[in-house]
């Protein structure tokens, strides 16, 4: 039997409109985690709050994520994602970006315990709420997780999810199978695991590895096929269909997007980054087409032949 599958948060991709089009194309995710909300000066960003609003999300189940490394932050951030009507609420220990990694954000709070616990402690005064935390193995040392993970278990945390490499590599070199292995023996909460999970194999080998499992979150594979988590889980029938859907998830994305970006510079630069992982078994050349498109009408041509050319394929 599969484990669920979650979509992970990727900041710039996986928004309340890819969200919204994935969920009504593909089946076996069991929920999509948001990008982060944060504070930024003197309050939210306002486009966190519309990514989060359960309005924008209508059909999808929705994890919102928060990243913080202040007590003061998490509050007011646990209270504008509760004033949307959530109650599971999922923590960013594992953002990698150096920019917020120097301000002791995501990863970069890690080997930092006393600052963990400073940040993490007023979980406990939310009693109807359920938390969880996405972390990393650490920023320079897999032991930093395994020292934070008696403090984690001490605290209102229903759930770790671990990706299985350090802050510093960000999405470099292969995942730490080991140090993830050492980490999974010592947990005695219920854990998910993430990291390089691109194919159905990829899956099925974490699995059965590591049976106690509750999960495993896919984020770089699913962009790449939108497909992949109803392979998994078995839905094969309808895999057949696959490009067809993706040519279906694109015009979905696209005309969201042609609403409400201003111009067409802006919707061909925010469509570039919908390219950046999909398909990526297509000609390169076609691709390339897609993204050095000047206008509307010569980008909807150049992925119009793209789709004609995996049909083909498939």
């Amino acid at each position: 039997m599969s484990l669920p599958v979650y979509f992970a948060p990727l900041q710039g991709y996986t928004d309340a409109v890819y969200r919204c089009a994935h969920a009504s194309l593909f089946g076996g995710v069991e929920a999509y985690y948001t990008p982060f909300v944060r504070i930024e000066k003197d309050g939210f960003r306002r486009k966190d709050l519309r990514d989060i609003a359960p309005e924008n999300n209508p059909g999808v189940t929705v994890v919102p994520q928060l990243i913080a490394s202040l007590p003061d932050e998490l509050h007011r951030l646990v209270d504008g994602i509760a004033s949307c009507g959530y109650r599971r609420i999922d923590i960013n220990l594992g953002c990698p970006f150096p920019i917020l990694a120097r301000r002791h954000k995501g990863s970069g709070i890690l080997p930092y315990p006393e600052e963990v616990e400073r940040l993490l402690r007023p979980l406990e005064e939310y009693d109807e709420f359920v938390f969880s935390v996405k972390m990393r193995l650490g920023w320079e040392s897999p032991d930093e997780s395994l020292r934070l993970l008696p403090l984690l278990e001490s605290l209102p945390i229903r759930q770790i999810t671990l990706h299985a490499r350090l802050g510093r590599q960000q999405y470099k070199g292969v995942p730490d199978m080991e140090a993830f292995a050492r980490f999974y023996e010592a947990c005695h909460l219920p854990l998910i695991y993430n990291g390089d999970l691109v194919t159905v194999d990829d899956m099925v080998s974490v699995e059965r590895r590591f049976p106690r499992l509750v999960g495993l979150m896919a984020g770089r594979g699913l962009l790449a096929v939108p497909w992949l988590a109803e392979a998994y889980v078995g839905k094969d029938a309808e895999v057949e269909n696959g490009y067809e859907r993706v040519a279906r998830l694109h015009e979905k994305v696209f005309e969201c997007y042609q609403a409400v970006l201003q111009g067409p510079h802006q919707l061909l630069a925010r469509m570039a980054s919908f390219w950046e992982y999909l398909l990526p078994e297509a000609d390169r050349r076609l691709k390339k087409r897609v993204l050095k498109a000047h206008d509307e009408r010569e980008y909807v041509d150049a992925v119009r032949i793209l789709f004609l050319s995996m049909q083909e394929k498939g």
